[in-house]
């Protein structure tokens, strides 16, 4: 990422287009903005850790936490635990998002990454369900509940963290970042659980290896909190605070219900655009390395090993994609993704179903290419779609709701469809539904490139910026 000098963000007076009243300018700190993308991306690469790691330990964890007896009930117990953080992170972020617009995103984000990292790290030292029995599974399950509530307020605060802090013409390229973690926490957890299994014993994996990546959360959490907590407030919400104390009254509580109602287009724009986005992420990153092993009797290391070079070309990809989104808008690129799921589904699918290795590749390859549309530009869109006010808490609730009801669900329901038809072509079919309606959402979606956020000032990055705007709008 570019460095350069650091200059506090300071906020100049320019008229409105109208000629009214002056609105604020914001030239932003390009070392702070470096600083909050840093801050923010660790906690997305945290989450997306753990979920690399417990997605492909699972057999271990279920050796280690249910009664022996039946592989498949101990998976299935495992990936219950699993699941059962979906099912809070619409709770959390209930909770975590209007608090965010109440007290500050810079305290709420660092709330956040204290219980993800507890979270992760107590999984670590639950002991086995052969030393105390059923008390095992049930705190592993406590402590999926809390990761699953800690990230119901982290991804929607990241991603307005973020948006807040960045300039307005390169919103897209900063905002990027944060998907750009994702990728690097999910390549570490699946790469590490894959040298384990590479260099250790069933039993020494079982007995004590397993423990590994979850302590390693610890001294993680430790990084990402100091790193959050030495951020100041973002601008816009810096504004927000100043504009409730020159009236000499407490910031206004929302209550949860205005947040919806009179949120509920943009809302229902939010959680079309998540769904086509994690619809597609969670097929590609967690579906396809069980569909290589169970429809094509792929080896499971090979695998994992070709959706981990995805993701590193992804990850190659992010930034350029993020920067292209802000010379072109975000409504291209995302009608370009949605527009790619739609057509080259069912041609990729049939490449990976060839069998080579090249195939694979290349299908697998395709979808990422067509990913990255939504990992590039969807952390930048999202947070548009509210004014600031309510930014945080909206996009908590339009997010979760989706990721609960379509993300997270992508991989039991397409296994399901595959068994009641028989149509192993359904992962295709699947993706090709949710471009359709990611389509009509960037249809009536608006514009946000290289505009100011709604309810927010412009934001600059030089003060000769600053000048030409208040010359362009006098």
């Amino acid at each position: 990422m570019p460095t350069a000098t650091s200059t506090a963000p300071t906020r100049s007076q320019a008229p409105t287009a109208s000629g009214g009243a002056p609105a604020d300018v914001t030239v932003t700190d390009p070392a702070l903005v470096k600083r909050a993308v840093k801050a923010a991306a660790l906690g997305n690469a945290m989450e997306w850790f753990d979920f690399g790691v417990y997605s492909y330990i699972a057999v271990t964890l279920g050796k280690v936490f249910f009664p022996s007896g039946n592989p498949t009930a101990q998976l299935l117990s495992t990936f219950g635990a699993f699941a059962a953080a979906f099912l809070v992170r619409p709770l959390g972020g209930m909770v975590f998002g209007p608090l965010g617009d109440r007290i500050g995103r810079q305290k709420v984000l660092a709330l956040t990454m204290i219980m993800m990292a507890a979270g992760t790290f107590a999984i670590g030292l639950i002991p086995s369900y052969a030393t105390i029995g059923v008390g095992a599974p049930i705190l592993l399950l406590a402590a999926r509940m809390v990761q699953g509530f800690s990230t119901g307020g982290e991804y929607a605060g990241a991603t307005t963290f973020i948006a807040e802090y960045a300039p307005d013409k390169r919103r897209g390229f900063f905002s990027s970042w944060l998907e750009f973690g994702t990728l690097v926490g999910y390549v570490g957890g699946a790469g590490l659980v894959t040298l384990m299994t590479a260099f250790l014993s069933s039993d020494d994996l079982v007995s004590w290896g397993w423990r590994i990546p979850f302590l390693i959360a610890g001294p993680m959490g430790v990084i990402g909190l100091y790193l959050r907590m030495k951020l100041e407030e973002t601008p816009a919400f810096a504004a927000e605070l100043e504009k409730a104390s020159q009236q000499e009254r407490e910031r206004p509580k929302v209550p949860l219900r205005d947040m919806v109602t009179r949120q509920w287009k943009a809302m229902l724009l939010c959680m079309a655009l998540v769904l086509i986005y994690n619809v597609t992420d969670y097929m590609l990153l967690s579906y396809m390395p069980s569909y290589l092993t169970s429809e094509l009797k792929y080896d499971e290391t090979h695998g994992l090993l070709v959706v981990l070079g995805v993701m590193v070309l992804m990850m190659i990809v992010q930034p350029f994609a993020g920067a292209l989104t802000d010379r072109i808008g975000r409504r291209p690129v995302i009608a370009a993704g949605c527009a790619g799921f739609l057509f080259l589904s069912v041609p990729a699918l049939l490449l990976i179903r060839e069998g080579s290795l090249l195939a694979i590749a290349l299908g697998m390859g395709a979808l990422g290419l067509l990913l990255v549309c939504f990992t590039a530009a969807m952390p930048s869109a999202l947070p548009a779609l509210f004014p600031t006010r309510v930014r945080y808490g909206s996009l908590s609730i339009g997010f979760n709701v989706s990721v609960s009801l379509f993300g997270g669900t992508t991989p039991l329901v397409v296994t399901a469809l595959i068994g009641a038809t028989g149509n192993v072509m359904m992962p295709a079919y699947y993706m090709m539904a949710a471009a359709v309606i990611g389509g009509a959402a960037v249809w009536f979606m608006a514009e946000s490139a290289g505009r100011p956020l709604p309810g927010s000032p412009p934001a600059v990055e030089t003060q000769a910026e600053a000048r030409t705007l208040r010359e362009a709008v006098a």
